[in-house]
């Protein structure tokens, strides 16, 4: 995957608030065997739920992220395609004029039209078939981090 923030840009990852992971904090608490079934439990409960909160603000400032970016390239994108409409128009303009020295005004004014009509409809399209095979916004560094959460518990588990 293409990194596309620049080298000053923090990522999401780094724009979460500061807090010890939940092995550190783990590790600097009592043993096992020092506590009650219901205080492990209930640690496990509130290390859960702070890593479930910690998942979904990753998350969210990802999709935000990824949600700015993509409204700038949309404005870009209107605005590119608004230009090329006034200058399309000025073209069929000039394409007409062309052919009138030749054909009817009316025959030339067809013409333009109908080579308009194919152009727009194959650019339609490739346009449809391009959104189909679209990428879903996911919230990729939420999803990998998750990941990574799941084979710590894993691992530790197998290890007690």
């Amino acid at each position: 995957m293409v990194d596309e923030r620049s080298p000053a840009e923090p990522s999401v990852a780094e724009r979460l608030p500061a807090e010890p992971p939940v092995e550190e904090r783990s590790q600097v608490e009592p043993s096992v065997g020092e506590h009650s079934v219901g205080e492990l439990v209930h640690r496990a409960t509130e290390q859960l739920s702070q890593l479930v909160r910690q998942e979904l603000t990753l998350a969210k400032l990802e999709l935000t992220e990824k949600g700015r970016r993509m409204g700038r390239g949309g404005e870009l994108l209107g605005a590119a395609g608004a230009i090329g409409y006034v200058g399309l128009i000025a073209l069929a303009g000039a394409a007409t004029a062309a052919l009138s020295l030749v054909l009817p005004v009316w025959a030339a004014a067809l013409i333009v039209t109908g080579v308009l009509f194919a152009i727009a409809g194959v650019l339609a399209l490739v346009g449809r078939s391009q959104l189909r095979r679209a990428a879903r916004p996911v919230p990729e560094e939420m999803l990998g981090s998750v990941k990574a959460d799941v084979e710590v518990i894993k691992e530790r588990a197998r290890h007690r």
